[in-house]
């Protein structure tokens, strides 16, 4: 793609590697250069937070603000009644009611740490729930005046319900209705807050131009799409997992040093590519810390972890996981790649044994206790002779660090 933008934020999008596609690169860049403009991101309420996986797009929200236009956050109170079945192999679980709300409680606590929304500025943005809307619609009302606009053939087209077919899954109609309702979003949007943009994952892209489409045919307005990449990282896998679950964005689902730990174990081919999108240092800055190898490839990682954890938790906390983190390895001279458990208060007090099977360092509670009787097990690198041993809240007010033998280490934390 050899377009030149004149607009500071396609230029921002294309040279940190957020753009896949866009339905009209000149006019939405012309659009762009006249001055402040909305533009959204849809996020149902699935859950109490996002992940990582969704940071990609909070990060271009935050790009559309500092570049001078209008971030419009729509929380889908109302889409998330019926589930997006774009790329799934199954049916999402419905929710009530009460529990989207919790949802969309939790999941405003993570925008407020990205995006401005209070400073009455012209591009303050604003958090939108598409249920103000949808909640009240009249269904005949609607497939007359909306539904006559959607053609069955090419919505089966769209990759996102074709993948499904082929595979011969089942599609309820309910989750069918879903993209006719993103693209009522849009216009809705358009109509009451002149919003021009939509953007999202490439997943994304079927229900993104379903909205254009509408829009032009029923109000006649001009608005456009821009998706960014789905992501996984360098060893295939999806962006947003670890090996003990979700990357939670909110501090009370994964604490902020396992969110700075998630960051510091990226893979050394990874870390240009992730400074450019989950940080906002200069593209140069990314490009020379990227290329960095050996050993000082883990201080560009160590530079990674804080600047993201400092965009979500704050200074103080990227500050506090570093020395803990400086504490628990360089003090205990152990390598990267340090698997943590991370243990509720429900879960304690738990047995040295249970942990040391837990953390994956012994297969069954019997190869553990062969492990401390043949004197192979260390508790913060001090001898572990007590196989009977109870661990209890108090004494994880720091993680603690089991080993295996040399070279087998694994982290336990409180959550």
């Amino acid at each position: 793609m050899t377009y030149h933008p004149k607009s500071d934020f396609i230029a921002v999008m294309m040279e940190r590697g957020f753009l896949a596609d866009c339905t009209d690169y000149q006019g939405l860049d012309e659009a762009l250069i006249k001055g402040c403009q909305p533009g959204y991101i849809g996020f149902d309420a699935t859950a109490k937070s996002l992940h990582v996986g969704s940071l990609i797009q909070i990060m271009m929200l935050r790009w559309l603000q500092k570049t001078g236009h209008k971030p419009i956050t729509l929380m889908g109170g109302g889409t998330t009644k019926v589930g997006d079945p774009s790329f799934r192999a199954d049916e999402r679980p419905l929710l009530t009611p009460a529990q989207i709300d919790e949802n969309i409680a939790g999941i405003r606590k993570v925008f407020a740490a990205y995006i401005d929304y209070d400073s009455g500025a012209e591009n303050a943005a604003l958090m939108l729930n598409n249920d103000e809307w949808l909640a009240d619609l009249n269904y005949l009302d609607f497939l007359r005046d909306i539904g006559r606009h959607f053609s069955v053939n090419r919505m089966l087209s769209f990759e996102s319900v074709k993948s499904r077919l082929d595979r011969e899954q089942s599609l309820s109609f309910l989750e069918f209705n879903y993209m006719i309702l993103q693209a009522y979003d849009f216009m809705e949007l358009n109509r009451r807050y002149g919003c021009i943009l939509q953007m999202g994952g490439s997943d994304q892209w079927g229900n993104i131009v379903n909205g254009i489409d509408l829009t032009r045919r029923v109000i006649d307005h001009e608005v456009y799409g821009l998706t960014s990449p789905l992501l996984t990282t360098s060893d295939g896998k999806k962006m947003g997992k670890s090996q003990d679950g979700a990357v939670w964005l909110n501090p009370d689902m994964r604490s902020p040093y396992e969110f700075w730990q998630f960051w510091r174990n990226t893979t050394d081919a990874d870390v240009g590519r992730f400074l450019k999108l989950y940080t906002e240092l200069p593209v140069g800055e990314c490009d020379r810390l990227g290329a960095l190898a050996g050993s000082e490839i883990n201080a560009a990682k160590v530079i990674l972890a804080n600047e993201v954890t400092t965009l979500c938790h704050g200074a103080e906390a990227a500050a506090a996981a570093e020395a803990t983190a400086r504490e628990v390895f360089e003090k205990g001279g152990i390598g990267d790649d340090l698997p943590t458990l991370t243990l509720g208060a429900a879960d304690l007090p738990a047995s040295i044994v249970q942990l040391i099977v837990k953390t994956g360092l012994a297969k069954s509670g019997k190869e553990a206790k062969r492990l401390i009787a043949e004197d192979g097990a260390r508790l913060n690198d001090a001898p572990l002779t007590d196989a009977g041993m109870m661990i209890e809240a108090s004494d994880l007010t720091q993680p603690i660090k089991l080993s295996a033998g040399k070279k087998r280490h694994a982290l336990v934390q409180l959550a």
